[in-house]
């Protein structure tokens, strides 16, 4: 089975930077695209990030210039980079994946269980 663990939220002020990590692990074969996506209290979810397994990025228009996706293919992870946060960017942030897995190489998408990232004033 796949699992996908994010770590890195917490407390910051405003202005100031967080690093997001994601780490998926089980039984993969290969991890095509991965991504961040958050989704504030009565909110819907919105994707802020993808990245391909080829490095192609692409970014939500509230975070360009200020939010970083980055993976490591070695490692199975993926990362966000945060600088410049603002309280509006306050949400549960949750990774994605698309993974091909062992059994049967067939293809799957994957959630993270979400970390909480909060931006004070």
């Amino acid at each position: 089975q796949v699992q996908l663990v994010e770590s890195g939220g917490g407390l910051v002020q405003a202005g100031g930077s967080l690093r997001l990590s994601c780490a998926a692990s089980g039984s993969i074969f290969s991890i095509n695209a991965m991504g961040w996506y958050r989704q504030a209290p009565g909110k819907s979810r919105e994707l802020v990030a993808t990245i391909t397994s080829s490095g192609s990025t692409n970014y939500a228009d509230s975070v360009k210039g200020r939010f970083t996706i980055s993976r490591d293919n070695a490692k199975n992870t993926v990362y966000l980079q945060m600088s410049g946060l603002k309280p509006e960017d306050t949400a549960v942030y949750y990774c994605n994946a698309d993974i091909v897995l062992f059994i049967l190489l067939s293809g799957h998408n994957f959630w993270g269980q979400g970390t909480q990232v909060t931006v004070s004033s």
